[in-house]
């Protein structure tokens, strides 16, 4: 025998399964295992791989599956042969070396902090656009049936009808209809209404909803105090605080909700219920719902300041405690500080007379609360 035939590379027993990586055609290739690791088929172009570019890839126990960092991201070979491929092995150096490298995992920490970075700047600064922009442009007839299931849930949390003495309901009516008139909101666009609840509150819901809960007006002295209030109110439905609120605290789930008609069901409902029952606007809305406030009263010739007084006498300094008016609201004083300053003599006529006032104090009649 020859001494070229007997330094001739190793070839596989069999046939091996070979994909290129360009074609999804399963091709019987025979190894050689020279200077190289050579691929031969009958009739093709013989494909070379270093043995240097050779990695494990992930494979059933009785099959050494290969790939080449110099080869198509796709191309494998399959080997069944377990003494070729114990030769392949010992020829690979760096069969084990896979990407996971200091660079790599460096590189997937970088893209994990930047994925979860997105997720911040998308809740911090996404949701809130989202809602400030989509906010105003809800149909009146949605908001309204959001304000419909709201409601519903409303007086299953307080268990009563709204309260309906004739002489309360009247000068009621008369209250509300004036600082509606005011604030420039369209007649058919807002109802109010008084509850009998031990809670002193009020809070405004989408569909120009606004409600008073009859402990407010067990506290008020007079018509001033709890106007300033309602008209408090009315600012968060005329810059659509409710609904923004809503949209922002239901995130994607009520989007996509708004996109495809799902405003009435669950989703609508428990959010309306959490977020705008317990009135948890931002502290900017806030504000701008107190400087609306102020307008109004100033428009009737009545001060904002005895609305500042009456939250102050129901949490004291600091916000108090308790499920009331000022739960999420700038601090007390604050508020009272700055309607101070607001403080006009009157220049216009009672919002109410004495005894419109006392029928107002009287709407829930003799409900237990």
């Amino acid at each position: 025998m020859s001494d070229a035939s007997a330094e001739a590379p190793p070839q596989s027993a069999k046939p091996t399964v070979f994909f290129d990586g360009v074609s999804s055609r399963r091709r019987q290739v025979t190894l050689t295992l020279g200077d190289a690791l050579d691929i031969l088929e009958p009739g093709v172009t013989p494909v070379r791989w270093v043995y240097a570019d050779i990695r494990r890839a992930d494979s059933p126990p009785a099959i050494l599956r290969l790939t080449s960092t110099s080869a198509p991201p796709l191309a494998r070979l399959e080997i069944r042969d377990i003494a070729l491929a114990a030769e392949i092995v010992a020829r690979c150096l760096r069969l084990d070396e896979h990407q996971t490298t200091r660079r790599s995992v460096a590189k997937i920490v970088g893209w994990s902090v930047a994925a979860a970075v997105s997720i911040v700047c998308v809740v911090l600064f996404g949701v809130p656009l989202a809602a400030d922009r989509l906010a105003p442009l809800v149909p009146k007839p949605i908001e309204r049936r959001i304000g419909d299931a709201s409601e519903v849930q409303v007086k299953t949390i307080f268990g009563r009808e709204s309260c309906s003495d004739p002489a309360g309901q009247a000068a009621f009516s008369k209250l509300v209809n004036r600082l509606r008139d005011a604030a420039g909101l369209d007649d058919d666009s807002m109802t109010a209404g008084v509850l009998p609840s031990s809670v002193p509150n009020a809070f405004a819901l989408p569909g120009g909803k606004v409600f008073v809960l009859n402990a407010l007006l067990d506290k008020a002295d007079n018509p001033d105090e709890i106007a300033g209030i309602l008209a408090h109110e009315l600012g968060h439905l005329k810059h659509h605080d409710n609904m923004r609120g809503l949209i922002y605290n239901g995130g994607t789930s009520f989007l996509i909700g708004l996109l495809f008609g799902d405003v009435t069901g669950s989703s609508a409902v428990i959010f309306a219920s959490r977020s705008l029952v317990e009135a948890s606007y931002s502290r900017e809305a806030e504000t701008n719902a107190d400087t609306f406030a102020i307008d109004i009263m100033h428009k009737l010739g009545r001060s904002p300041k005895p609305a500042a007084e009456l939250m102050f006498r129901i949490t004291g300094k600091e916000g108090g405690s308790g499920f009331t008016i000022l739960a999420s609201h700038p601090l007390t004083e604050d508020r009272l500080a700055r309607m101070t300053k607001e403080d006009h003599p009157a220049s216009g006529p009672p919002l109410l007379t004495d005894k419109e006032w006392q029928a107002l104090k009287g709407i829930c009649g003799s409900a237990k609360i």
